[in-house]
């Protein structure tokens, strides 16, 4: 567990990139400033010669250098720490079939025997979850299970020890001797290519470590037994062609069962064929229709547009391999899970709605990444609907010198056409700035009073200029997306719906005692706090790492109300710890406003250091709304 805390520290204090205090990290760990202080002293110590963290006036900072050649290290096998000793232990059960003298291995290992003793018994809670036990006879332990049980917890394992997310070949490679794996890789990319099929790339690196996994356990002797069925992509040559790049690459003869598993898994987790995708008649009619009928309602309950027939195709397609892996509980995972969550919550919403019809239709239970990759889906295909209604509306300010003026619009819409839309030319040097109705100005000359939407560019607009308009763009959007938002959101609260300090023991807990108050107003039934509840359970509402924004999926509130408890201690919620808990309920009449507003909603607690502030400063209700006034204008 302190080791835990101090990696949570490191990643914490990598993705800032900033100074942080100690009273910050103890809020998001849940732990005394203290604490934090003692865990700082032991990553230094971990970490010697090198500086990883830094220690000042203003709290702590990573060293990015020191901090990636900690990594490096770490990588390569330079530490060891308590969950590497349970992973080491748990691969030697794999590779021994007639299982391990307990003394044995605590003298290997040079440790004491209570200290293995303690391992078992967390083995045993690890292997609960992989459909595997352990047996004991006297001093002999031994794995019971099948062997695809074990290559799954073998993959498992691994997939925990990557901490970004990323699968890694290099990794791959240096625990699995599988040094020809990049190679492999790309004469697997071409084989599939032939066979005209498109290719999800983390779905590929998802399979290669399969790959891995099963040429490693081959070679010791311990393939998986016969499949029951053909393999589903023997008309495309598959796994023949599989079998000889196997052959070739790792000189390892993979049995029938092994192939037809791996290419079961190429074609359910890394590929789809372009004809399917060109051609719904390929599909099945009855997951078709379903996947319709899903969209249709999405569509109708969140007031967005999926009726293009490319669109369902596709998430057809991909919703038949993505029940296949549910039934199996083999999900594929889905690095870009977390910033798809905080970067889209509206879009992650949609995808948590059709994934809970999904799970319905087909008696499943749909993970988190999972559910990112129906999000990406969705976002994907609203993205191409976008259009041009993103564009900022420009006046460029060019006094004409012959046609200098037409020369700079057409090299602004070379570098910034998809962020801007020049509107107008103004071609005269006494400019009516007053009267120039645009979201932003571009202009040679000095305006005579500076203003945050005037951008002073150089006749010749280069790359350097395209980079300070693009700054202006992002805070222009954001000032006006948070002023669109502004009198809307804060109509939606009220005093008798605000908490400060309260105290839960989880996250059921606190959804109950915030929709207590709305029940207790005659805003919501207690349908919407159970319905609130349950939509936790599929996927944490904890957008940020600072604001769960709780709600259920039907929109049956009376009148649309936000309860808000606001906490200077953080509680656990989901794997986040947040200070800020808002139970929204948003009411049919009202539905329209749901996208405007929720992602905006969770955008302006998304900047921790906005959420602190409002932490510190809401002593009351008034000072709640005042701060968050001041958060929305800034």
């Amino acid at each position: 567990m302190t080791r835990d805390r101090q990696d949570r520290i490191l990643t914490y204090l990598s993705r800032a990139g900033t100074w942080v205090t100690a009273g910050q990290l103890a809020d998001v760990l849940g732990v005394t400033p203290r604490s934090i202080r003692s865990y700082v002293t032991a990553i230094k110590s971990r970490a010697a010669p090198n500086t990883v963290v830094e220690a000042g006036p203003n709290g702590y900072r990573i060293n990015a250098d020191a901090y990636a050649a900690f990594l490096s290290t770490a990588e390569a096998g330079g530490t060891e720490t308590p969950r590497d000793r349970l992973y080491g232990i748990v691969r030697r059960l794999v590779d021994s079939p007639d299982g391990l003298d307990v003394f044995d291995l605590a003298a290997s290992l040079h440790v004491a025997e209570s200290t293995v003793e303690s391992d078992l018994s967390r083995v045993r809670l690890l292997l609960s979850e992989a459909e595997l036990s352990l047996t004991r006879r006297g001093s002999t332990v031994a794995l019971d299970g099948t062997e695809l049980a074990r290559r799954r917890l073998l993959s498992r394992m691994f997939r925990e020890e990557t901490e970004r997310g990323m699968i890694e070949l290099e990794a791959i490679q240096r625990e699995f001797s599988s040094q020809s794996l990049s190679e492999f890789k790309t004469d697997l990319i071409d084989m599939l290519s032939e066979r005209n099929y498109a290719l999800n790339d983390y779905g590929i690196d998802n399979v290669l470590l399969h790959i891995a996994i099963a040429v490693d356990r081959v070679s010791k002797n311990r393939p998986v037994p016969e499949p029951e069925e053909a393999s589903v992509a023997a008309a495309d040559g598959i796994p023949a062609a599989l079998s000889a790049l196997i052959a070739t690459h790792f000189d390892t003869v993979l049995g029938a069962a092994d192939i037809d598993y791996l290419a079961y898994l190429i074609t359910t987790r890394a590929a789809m064929r372009t004809q399917d995708i060109a051609d719904s008649s390929y599909l099945n009619r009855a997951d078709l229709d379903v996947v319709r009928s899903i969209v249709r309602s999405a569509g109708e309950e969140y007031l967005v547009d999926l009726s293009d027939e490319d669109f369902i195709t596709r998430l057809t397609l991909h919703v038949q391999n993505l029940l296949r892996r549910a039934h199996e509980h083999s999900y594929s995972r889905n690095p870009l899970a977390r910033s798809i969550k905080t970067s889209y919550p509206m879009i992650y919403e949609l995808a948590v709605y059709i994934a809970s019809q999904l799970q319905t239709h087909g008696a499943v239970e749909i993970n988190d990444d999972e559910i990112a990759y129906i999000a990406m889906h969705v976002g994907a295909h609203l993205q191409q609907r976008a259009g041009s209604d993103d564009l900022l509306r420009c006046v460029l300010v060019c006094p004409n010198y012959y046609d200098m003026h037409l020369l700079l619009r057409d090299r602004i819409t070379l570098l910034l056409g998809d962020a801007v839309e020049v509107v107008r030319v103004v071609t005269r040097s006494d400019v009516s700035w007053a009267d120039l109705d645009a979201d932003l100005v571009l202009t040679t000359i000095e305006p005579p009073v500076p203003d945050e939407s005037i951008v002073v560019i150089q006749p010749f607009f280069t790359e350097g200029d395209a980079d300070r308009v693009r700054h202006v763009i992002t805070r222009v959007r954001r000032v006006h997306r948070r002023a669109l938002i502004k009198d809307e959101v804060l109509q939606y609260f009220d005093a008798s719906l605000f908490v400060r300090n309260a105290g839960a023991k989880d996250e059921a807990d606190m959804i109950r005692q915030l929709g207590d108050l709305m029940v207790a107003r005659g805003i919501i039934e207690k349908a919407y706090v159970d319905g609130a509840i349950e939509r936790e359970r599929m996927s944490s509402t904890a957008f940020t790492d600072s604001l769960a924004v709780p709600h259920a999926m039907a929109m049956t509130a009376k009148s649309t109300s936000i309860a808000i408890a606001v906490n200077e201690s953080s509680m656990p919620w989901g794997e986040n710890r947040v200070n800020v808990v808002a139970l929204i309920a948003f009411s049919a009449s009202e539905r329209a406003s749901f996208q405007r507003i929720f992602d905006q909603f969770v955008e302006v607690f998304s900047e921790r250091e906005d959420v602190l502030r409002i932490v510190k400063k809401s002593v009351d209700f008034g000072a709640f709304i005042d701060e968050l006034v001041r958060t929305m204008d800034s």
